[in-house]
């Protein structure tokens, strides 16, 4: 079903909160809300039902609600005004990276409504990471991670340069889907399919100089400045699934970060 958003195409997903689901409650919620806002259910401008509403409607803690109308906010999908409530809103139309949301690069240019991204996959295998990354996901010495090494174009231009290294089962979970491997896939969905949902991860960005690897694939100068992110990603159990480095070119890849007022 395509919503009133442009160029984003929407699922119509269950409507109710699935307690079997790896998936956490407040982030089922938030594709229910964020569904019914696109699709025109609940109008731009119309008051979205309050805290304790959902929290009948639902049957979920007053913590979990408030965390998902936290999200919409920050994702532009609603607006909060003073003594009176909350309500339905649109995104702006971007071409950038919220960065704090849990949503990969290809995921949030979707949700944008872009198109023209191409993803090419220069490598993967399994490999020893380096002794940073190791530390960072727990592993023993020698112990290796399925790896993974894509470039992304945005119209064309180079975007970001990422490295993924994902241990244990999230690796066997890259390592066995096609569609990731050959670069039509989002790894996301496939550490989501695979049970790895996202519960918190850590980034740090970095203002450094391009390598001359890195700077070969994005088509700039050795030493170039460029920007740095290093994330590391755990789920619901604390498992500590994914590791990535990205360096992006902002030019063509605006990071954003929203600030909502709790």
């Amino acid at each position: 079903m395509r919503g009133v958003l442009p160029g984003v195409e929407v699922v119509v997903k269950a409507q109710t909160i699935d307690r079997t689901s790896p998936v956490p409650y407040y982030e089922q919620l938030f594709d229910i809300l964020r569904g019914r806002i696109v699709t025109g259910d609940f109008a731009v401008d119309e008051r979205l039902p309050s805290e304790l509403e959902l929290t009948r409607q639902y049957g979920l803690a007053r913590a979990t609600v408030r965390q998902t109308m936290s999200r919409l906010e920050s994702d532009g999908f609603a607006r909060r005004v003073a003594r009176r409530g909350v309500f339905a809103a649109l995104p702006e139309p971007s071409s950038g990276w919220m960065l704090q949301g849990p949503e990969g690069f290809l995921e949030s240019q979707i949700r944008h409504g872009r198109t023209g991204i191409e993803t090419t996959v220069v490598d993967a295998g399994s490999r020893v990471p380096p002794s940073y990354v190791a530390e960072a996901l727990g592993l023993g010495p020698g112990e290796k991670t399925f790896t993974l090494d894509r470039k992304r174009s945005l119209d064309g231009r180079p975007a970001l340069f990422s490295t993924n290294w994902f241990p244990g089962g999230s690796g066997a979970a890259i390592e066995s889907a096609s569609d990731v491997l050959d670069g039509t896939g989002s790894a996301n969905n496939a550490l989501r399919r695979a049970g790895y949902v996202l519960n918190g991860a850590q980034r740090v960005l970095h203002a450094t100089h391009a390598p001359d690897d890195v700077a070969h694939h994005l088509g700039v100068e050795p030493g170039e400045p460029i920007l740095r992110i290093r994330s590391l990603s755990w789920d619901q159990n604390e498992r500590r699934f994914d590791y990535y480095q990205t360096w992006v070119l902002t030019g063509t890849v605006p990071l954003e970060v929203n600030i909502v007022a709790g």
